[in-house]
This record gives C-alpha cells, structure tokens and sequence, in this order.
C-alpha cells in the first residue's frame, strides 16, 4: 500500500511518500481503505520526536490516528459491521494516513458526512465528548469552552449545544463568525475574560472545558468558583496542579456511535478547514504545527 511515513524525529519535511507493508485485521478489528484521515496535534508532536520518551515509536512510522473508509476486512469476533460499510474511527496513535489501515473503534459514518468530515470527526469527537462528560449533565447550564474553533472545540461546542446546554466559545475575532455558526456566543480569550463574560453571562458560567492549553486554567477555576467544574483535554500538567478534570481521548467505539447519530440528526457536523492531497502530507503538518486553525485538517488518501 502506498502510505506516507517518517523514517527519523523531525520536521514536516521528513514524510515522505512511499510503498508499505499491507496490515491485517487483528481480533475485535477492522480493516479500511482509507478515503481520508485528519491531522491532530499528537500526529506532529509524534512525528517531531516531542514525545518519544512518552511514547516511543518504532521507525518508520505512519502518522494519523483517525480515518473514514469503507471496510475490506474484518478480524475475529466483530460483529454489526460488514465488508463494504463506510465507517469511521480511531486505530493506534499512528498508522493512519495511508490506502489501509487497522481501526479498534469505529461506526458507520452518516450519510450527511461526506469523507471528509467523516474522517474529521473521529478524534474530535470522542475527546470532546468524553471532555464534556467529566462535567456532567450539561442542560440549561451555561458552558465556557476555552479554544472553541479548534477541531476539538468546534466539536464540544456542537455536542454541547445538542445536549441542552448554553455554550460561550473563546476564540480569535476573525472566527467568531465562525462560532456563531456552531451555535456559540463567541467573545475573545486572554485577560480580562471575566469581565467580558459578565456581559454573556449574567448569572455566571457553570462549567467550562479546556481545548487550547493556552495557560487559562487558573482563570476558568476562578470563573467557575470550583476546579471540579472545569475540564481540560490539553493541559495536563496544569490539570493536575488545579484539581480540575484531565481527560484522555479513548477509542471509545460507543462514543463514536454518539456522534455518529448526531450527525444524522443534523446536530454535529465536523468543520474542515482545509484538505490536503497525500502528496502534500508535508504541507499539511507544516500548517497544523502553525496552529490557530478552525476546524480539521484532512488528508484525501
């Protein structure tokens, strides 16, 4: 198969493009020809070699944890999905973005999703979600989510929105339009948030979700009166100090299914911001690395 893989830590001009072994459908596993799979921080900072004490891989890799494809083969013991099903899902933390690959949790992508999206939405979605519920019952409460345009973001607002709940999102000014399309009330991030939440929120914000790691945790515990009331998907470190909720992202095959009915519904739709031939996998990274996108970036396998 043709995939695109990095043979040593370093910059976005290490991938390249070329010819690799076919993988094989394990037990509880499914294979996919891949029609697209996005791009999220994990991939570069992986790629990069940040990680490699963490998360050490064995070289050449394949970056990407998240594809949308149709299935063509199918390990031991799967049930509820046939060969030939559009689906979409989370394999391991590379492996990704090639003409196959291994997924552990899937569903079947909706009809409203078109490949793209649909391979934007695994991630994305299930970190959000499982962000979303460490803060429980979200209906009629009034939820602050911090990097709201993001991939990660975008989908909290979305999931929040569907759920009941009156969401406010921080971002850049050039995408608050953007957030008011996703059903949010945009204002900026940075110093002086709660003052400038006190306009959108008279009686307060109830609950708030980290998606940026942008240094805020210590105001949203101030802002929400109790680290039990914020959750962060992006920095653990400040997570952990403050007492908050640090949330993993897992492959979480009913969580997808969430989304996935979501999207039928017209409730969640993944937002891309830009997709990339395989061929330009390089640019792609160079441009999720510059960060501040809106939405996903996608790879077109």
């Amino acid at each position: 198969m043709r995939a695109a893989r990095f043979h040593e830590y370093g910059g976005a001009e290490s991938l390249v493009i070329e010819q690799a072994p076919d993988p094989h459908a394990g037990p509880g596993e499914i294979r996919v020809r891949v029609a697209a799979a996005s791009v999220n921080p994990i991939d570069w900072k992986l790629r990069s070699g940040a990680l490699h004490q963490l998360i050490p891989l064995e070289l050449p890799a394949i970056p990407g944890r998240d594809a949308a494809g149709v299935v063509d083969e199918i390990g031991d013991g799967v049930q509820g999905v046939s060969i030939g099903d559009r689906v979409f899902g989370l394999g391991g933390v590379t492996g990704a973005t090639a003409e196959l690959v291994i997924l552990s949790a899937w569903a079947h992508a909706p009809d409203t999703w078109n490949d793209e999206q649909a391979a934007g939405a695994g991630l994305a979605s299930v970190t959000a979600m499982r962000g979303l519920n460490a803060l429980g019952s979200l209906a009629g409460r009034t939820l602050l989510v911090e990097g709201a345009a993001g991939g990660v973001g975008g989908a909290a607002v979305e999931i929040a929105v569907a759920q009941g709940a009156t969401v406010i999102g921080t971002a850049s000014g050039r995408n608050h339009e953007f957030l008011t399309s996703l059903g949010a009330v945009p204002t900026t991030y940075g110093p002086g948030l709660a003052q400038r939440l006190s306009a959108f929120a008279p009686h307060g914000v109830d609950i708030a979700l980290d998606t940026a790691a942008s240094g805020s945790l210590d105001d949203l515990v101030a802002i929400t009166g109790d680290p039990t009331r914020v959750a962060t998907v992006a920095d653990h470190a400040g997570g952990q100090r403050l007492g908050t909720h640090v949330v993993n992202a897992e492959n979480d095959s009913t969580l997808l299914s969430a989304a996935a009915e979501l999207g039928r519904q017209g409730r969640y739709t993944p937002r891309i911001e830009q997709t990339y031939p395989l061929e330009r996998i390089a640019d792609a990274h160079a441009h999720a690395e510059r960060g501040r996108t809106r939405g996903k970036i996608v790879i077109c396998i």
